[in-house]
């Protein structure tokens, strides 16, 4: 065993009393242990909340959106959708019409933005697993239906009938050339059954409305006119080359957007809110290691005459820098052990037991995803922390009281 770890490990705790040195590197422990443990468990919620965020906003918005930079709409035919189809990665996409309309359920009267989709955009939005109520189908017996964001519909004072009835809707949209004149309406008015209600996140809950593609396009008198068109991409390619060879296929003036750039706010602000609360446990870990710090500058303090005792004994300026050192990496390892094995068992044990609810969610537990990548990143922090804590200071009183006093001949 190296000789100042070992003086480090036996010789500086031989005594068995409680004085304030044995005190203050418990605390030194402890204050480390805490700050990593809270490393551990904070970075593995933001990865749970930003992994739910994600889900949240990926699931209806399509994964790449092509619109046409010159205006709000363009002709189809413009674009060749064979070769669209036909970039790697691309599995599947809807053509789609935008508009914002009123609905009028009794005496409610609600704006929303009406999307008219193909529906294979059911399927691509996994409608399915976010349908609350109704069927998650654009038509029943062949008649046109609307499926309805749960907020939209509940401010519309709506519902949808479990059995024989249909909920109706009256849609007001705004015709492509509609002018407003005497005795004529800009808008045409449409009623239109409710056949489910959907739930993706409160933006999508409180202002969208899905209909068949050829009812809006034939509401809004849009002919051979599209919106924007959503594609779905195979979730083992990597989003930004796709988007790369597809906008290389397509004609100028159209720009293809990812699902990450339409929010790029929210995904902006969830890393920018993990990186804050990662530097803010850093300085919170480097204020623990004050008491490093004063447990090493007490030791020293304390073990003068043991210094010269060792000297003494024939060890060198070096050995005993590295006996205060090795002292120092003992109680920040320590701790930062501690800290990742306590941290992780939290982490796994809400994934795999759930004993923490989200509030108002239901029942819905809170997110933890501990990764490899943050144990890494928290190991190689913490420890270059550790060892900075633990060097600077022994340095510094090596320097600052002229410890050549004990190793004059």
């Amino acid at each position: 065993m190296n000789l100042p770890f070992y003086i480090a490990k036996r010789y500086f705790k031989s005594k068995k009393s409680k004085n304030i040195i044995h005190l203050i590197s418990r605390i030194s422990v402890i204050g480390i242990f805490v700050s990593t443990a809270a490393l551990v468990i904070l970075l593995s919620a933001f990865n749970g909340i930003e992994q739910m965020v994600t889900k949240l906003y990926t699931d209806f918005d399509a994964d790449l959106t092509i619109r046409s930079e010159k205006g709000k709409t363009f002709n189809q035919n413009f674009l060749d959708f064979s070769k669209i189809k036909a970039v790697n990665g691309i599995t599947n996409y809807t053509k789609a019409v935008e508009e914002v309309v009123i609905l009028k359920h009794q005496k409610k009267y609600v704006n929303a933005s009406l999307i008219g989709v193909d529906t294979n955009f059911l399927s691509m939005a996994n409608m399915k697993d976010h349908l609350v109520d109704g069927s998650a189908a654009f038509y029943d017996d062949e008649q046109p239906q609307a499926l309805f964001g749960a907020g939209l519909l509940d401010k519309l004072d709506g519902y949808i009938p479990q059995r024989f009835a249909k909920e109706t809707i009256l849609f007001h949209v705004p015709l492509r050339d509609g002018k407003l004149r005497p005795g004529k309406s800009p808008m045409s008015k449409r009623i239109i059954n409710a056949g489910g209600r959907f739930t993706y996140n409160r933006e999508v809950d409180n202002q969208i409305v899905l209909v068949p593609l050829s009812l809006g396009i034939e509401m809004l008198n849009y002919k051979e006119d599209i919106t924007a068109v959503y594609l779905s991409v195979d979730s083992t390619q990597n989003l930004s080359v796709v988007k790369r060879n597809l906008q290389k296929i397509l004609p100028n003036n159209f720009s293809v957007k990812t699902n990450f750039e339409k929010n790029e706010l929210i995904f902006k602000t969830s890393k920018s809110e993990r990186l804050i609360v990662l530097v803010i446990l850093l300085f919170v870990f480097i204020l623990s290691s004050f008491n490093l710090v004063a447990c090493i500058t007490m030791l020293y303090v304390e073990k003068k005459k043991d210094i010269k005792t060792l000297y003494s004994m024939g060890i060198d300026k070096k050995s005993i820098f590295n006996v205060f050192f090795y002292e120092g990496l003992l109680i920040s390892g320590k701790g930062i052990i501690l800290g990742l094995l306590v941290g992780y068992a939290i982490c796994f044990f809400q994934v795999y037991f759930q004993p923490l609810e989200m509030p108002n969610s239901g029942g819905e537990h809170f997110p933890i995803v501990p990764t490899l990548t943050d144990a890494f990143l928290i190991l190689i922090s913490v420890s270059t922390l550790g060892i900075l804590s633990s060097y600077l200071p022994t340095k510094l009183l090596f320097r600052k009281h002229n410890t050549n006093y004990f190793f004059k001949q």
